[in-house]
């Protein structure tokens, strides 16, 4: 019987492939989804999803992004094992993490064929993605000491972590948010190992991680943490119980490990920075699926202490998503509305905000933001970073193309960026966890 089920959900997998291969398309041009008022059609719910994916093929061995005119763009490092993210350290070191989704729990996606089927689709997407790969549970240090663009020194820095993301460094105790909780060790400038064991600060929510990725930062005054975890589903459909604590930002206390909720709705938040002249967090939110090629946008949000904003009940301020049940009318009349739409489905990851120190004045105000790229949207969106202009702690333009090239002429994906940093002289740093490599790109000598 179980034979037979599986070979069931087998045929029917790859009729749901094939159906996918046909189904909808955007109506609206890309930059109908961008801005402070994005267009938001009616929703267009279809039988089976768009499943339109860029197989992840790599880059030759020289090959890389594009950048503009007045950039050079260098490998700070190839042959890296799945790129998550970069975090400078104040003596030029930068930190990389190698990292992917660890093991989902027995029973995680549901004992029935429907769920089986689910999960095979997913796990196909996700392995033509590129994204399927064991994780490294690692952060490897990168320094380069002469400043070609280019790393001498390459040192495992920590491993045996739990699928780790987000890094900051408060004073001499660096933080690592794994999967399942938040952890620090003891640092001292120039260190290129840790083999302390890690202490944990505080849990975190776990258990299906359908969004695993969890980032920290730290605020000015190092007294404050803020860690962001995403969505365990779409729309909740693996119950409001497995929502418990996501789809949220938390603040924690640095020395007592104590946190509280800061802002929740939030699907799946990623990066979060300082907007340097407000002091505002800000942070990037890949919304939800399966209604459409034009909706949901994901979105550029700065974060208001208690505020919520929509999910899973709503999206973008109070349109309802019928789709959850039960409706929440009142949890919708309180839905923050988000700052500014970065296009649907362009799965908006890594934030940095620019500085003058190393970027000409057309670049230098602003956020730079790593779009990973869609999976269920035809055509596809993202597969680049993306600069969004600031004037007075706000956006003020749509969003420059700045490094490109991460889909080939034939849409194969070369590369795709995740976390985005500047290094001590203010370059940009990329990680590109289908190149496997950290791009630095720099104003040209």
């Amino acid at each position: 019987m179980k034979h037979f089920k599986l070979s069931s959900a087998a045929a029917l997998l790859v009729a749901v492939m094939l159906l996918a291969a046909c189904g909808e398309t955007a109506k609206l041009p890309p930059e109908a989804g961008i801005g402070p008022t994005p267009q938001l059609p009616a929703p267009n719910k279809t039988l089976i999803p768009t499943v339109n994916i860029a197989p992840a093929t790599g880059w030759t061995d020289t090959a890389g992004p594009s950048v503009p005119s007045g950039f050079t763009v260098t490998a700070l490092a190839r042959g890296l094992d799945h790129p998550r993210w970069v975090y400078p350290l104040p003596n030029g070191d930068v930190l990389v993490v190698e990292s992917n989704k660890p093991p989902k729990p027995e029973g995680a996606n549901g004992g029935g064929l429907m769920d089986m089927i689910r999960g095979a689709v997913m796990g196909q997407i996700m392995k033509r993605a590129g994204a399927q790969v064991p994780s490294a549970n690692r952060i490897t240090l990168l320094r380069d000491a002469d400043g070609d663009g280019a790393a001498e020194v390459r040192q495992v820095f920590m491993q045996n972590l739990v699928s780790p993301f987000g890094v900051a460094l408060v004073g001499n105790e660096l933080l690592i948010a794994n999967a399942d909780a938040l952890v620090k060790v003891p640092y001292a400038e120039g260190q290129t190992s840790i083999t302390a064991a890690p202490t944990k600060v505080t849990d975190l929510p776990a258990g299906i991680n359908h969004h695993w990725t969890k980032n920290v930062i730290a605020n000015r005054e190092g007294t404050k943490l803020y860690v962001t975890v995403g969505s365990n589903s779409n729309i909740g459909e693996n119950s409001l119980a497995a929502e418990e604590g996501r789809a949220a930002i938390w603040e924690v206390d640095v020395k007592s490990g104590e946190k509280r909720l800061f802002a929740t709705g939030l699907r799946n938040p990623n990066g979060m920075a300082w907007e340097p002249e407000t002091n505002v967090l800000w942070t990037v939110v890949n919304e939800r699926d399966e209604i459409g090629s034009d909706l949901v946008p994901d979105y550029l949000t700065s974060v208001k202490d208690g505020a919520f904003y929509g999910w899973p009940w709503s999206y973008y301020g109070r349109h309802v998503d019928v789709r959850v049940t039960p409706p929440r009318p009142e949890m919708v009349a309180k839905a923050v509305v988000p700052d500014y739409a970065l296009g649907s489905h362009v799965a908006a990851l890594g934030l940095a905000f620019s500085n003058p120190r190393g970027m000409p004045p057309e670049f230098a105000n602003g956020v730079f933001i790593g779009e990973h790229g869609s999976w269920n949207r035809r055509p596809l969106s993202g597969y680049k970073v993306v600069f969004v202009p600031f004037s007075g702690g706000r956006p003020s333009g749509p969003p420059v193309d700045f490094v490109t090239g991460f889909l080939s002429a034939d849409e194969k994906a070369q590369g795709r960026p995740v976390g985005v940093a500047l290094d001590k002289s203010g370059a940009l740093l990329v990680a590109d966890d289908v190149g496997n490599a950290v791009w630095r790109v720099a104003r040209a000598k």
